[in-house]
């Protein structure tokens, strides 16, 4: 089948080839090699050699028009860069109601956190994913919501709005001051300090939106260790356990970083899931306690890769 048998307005959505294979915007060279392989085998002919509706030679279609440019778009890292920079414009074009009214995922993705809204993302791209082929004949509608989702998520990401541009004669001015420094004013600089804890935490919530959860837990413990009274830390470990099934560790930490912070979104989102009542009051030594016990059973676990089955839940 040529080019020319699919609809035009299925041809537009090479525009993200992201959405077309389904990824979030995040991915990596390894990701979107994997999901492409999945692709390839979910849309081979003979799976829908059965099929009497005209699916076998859609597959094939959807795989050489739509997939193959997808993924030759993405698997080179320049042609990434680009891919997001164009999206990045259409997302600053775009009014947030806009795509609140066009996909109520993308705005329940724009009310959020940052840090939930980063979960959110990667959780509801592999929802989309997991049905996005399922039903060729839904494949496009899929798509467009895939779409907006990513859009949506690269609005959080934008930046404030551009700075002007400072005036030539400005640079001038302010380049010919800084020669004028003497040696005791250079000398006297003191360098930023850099926050070590916030380090290890950005690292564990790009480990979050891989679903690499070994390395996430060693990033958060080495962030509550630098910095033992922040509640970000003990939700997203809290979230990271819960992912693994280890939901006696995850109640510890929700319930830590409830105390330190009784509004902290993604741990009010993790009591939910975990039937925890967030304004039930806790012995402090207790607490501590049950801390320090999940702190020695997150290390063991994370240097042995002990599976889930191995672990007891608490009650």
């Amino acid at each position: 089948m040529s080019q020319s048998a699919l609809p035009a307005k299925w041809l537009k959505q090479l525009s993200d080839p992201y959405a077309v294979l389904g990824i979030s915007v995040a991915a990596d060279e390894r990701r979107i090699l994997k999901r492409y392989h999945a692709l390839a085998k979910l849309l081979h002919p003979d799976r829908h050699a059965k099929s009497n509706n005209g699916e076998q030679e859609l597959a094939k279609t959807i795989f050489t028009c739509l997939i193959n440019p997808a993924y030759e778009q993405l698997k080179q890292t320049q042609k990434r860069a680009e891919t997001i920079a164009m999206l990045r414009l259409e997302a600053r074009a775009l009014h947030p109601n806009t795509l609140s009214l066009q996909s109520s995922v993308a705005g329940e993705l724009m009310a959020m956190s940052a840090l939930e809204a980063e979960v959110f993302y990667e959780e509801a791209i592999a929802s989309y994913a997991e049905a996005q082929y399922k039903s060729l004949h839904e494949a496009y509608q899929i798509t467009q919501q895939l779409s907006k989702l990513n859009l949506a998520y690269l609005c959080l990401q934008l930046p404030e709005p551009l700075i002007p541009k400072t005036p030539t004669s400005i640079i001038y001015e302010v380049k010919s001051q800084s020669l004028e420094l003497t040696l005791e004013q250079t000398t006297n600089i003191k360098p930023v300090a850099t926050n070590y804890a916030q380090r290890h935490y950005r690292r564990a919530i790009q480990y979050t939106r891989q679903a690499k959860w070994a390395l996430a837990v060693g990033e958060l413990r080495d962030a509550i260790k630098l910095e033992p009274n922040n509640s970000d830390y003990y939700a997203l470990l809290g979230f990271v356990h819960l992912r693994q099934n280890f939901p006696g560790m995850a109640k510890v930490y929700t319930r830590q970083a409830l105390k330190l912070n009784p509004q902290q979104s993604l741990a009010l989102k993790n009591a939910t899931q975990l039937k925890i009542n967030p304004h039930e009051t806790t012995n402090p030594k207790s607490m501590g306690k049950a801390v320090g016990v999940a702190a020695l059973l997150s290390r063991f676990i994370f240097k042995t890769g002990i599976s889930s089955s191995q672990v007891v839940k608490s009650r």
